[in-house]
């Protein structure tokens, strides 16, 4: 399985995502991690807090479609399990995310600016996770 380096693309999402942290930050005082903002949009606890979130989810669905008006096509996407496999890694992950208090976004881009000790534990465990399930795949597995 061939990973396509893509720097510059890499580096400009990356800007995004922390320029988007940075702004919800200093403009509402949240912390931008995906999983609370979707879970604080489900089980609502504030009608004040549900307008950004919403706001937010609707971003991050209609980014794509942007992306295509801007460009003229979409971006080549080849995801090579089944789509129940997807679901099955999405409760996964969602699981995950609860029991580590927070999604790799929230710690990843938001807790480590803010030199949380958990964030600092969390991240390092996410990324030893990732690179050995790579190697698992790639490298065991035969992926």
């Amino acid at each position: 399985m061939e990973t396509t380096f893509t720097p510059f693309t890499s580096f400009g999402g990356g800007l995004a995502i922390g320029l988007g942290a940075v702004l919800l930050m200093l403009g509402l005082g949240r912390v931008f991690g995906a999983t609370g903002i979707l879970s604080g949009a489900v089980f609502v606890e504030s009608r004040d807090d549900l307008s950004w979130r919403l706001a937010l989810i609707v971003g991050m669905v209609l980014a794509p479609g942007l992306i295509f008006v801007i460009i003229g096509s979409m971006p080549e996407l080849n995801v090579p399990i089944s789509p129940v496999m997807i679901v099955v890694g999405g409760v996964i992950v969602g699981l995950g995310a609860s029991l580590g208090s927070g999604c790799t976004s929230g710690h990843g881009v938001c807790g480590l600016s803010r030199l949380s000790v958990r964030s600092l534990v969390a991240v390092p465990t996410f990324m030893a996770t990732a690179a050995i399930t790579v190697f698992l795949i790639r490298h065991v597995f035969g992926g």
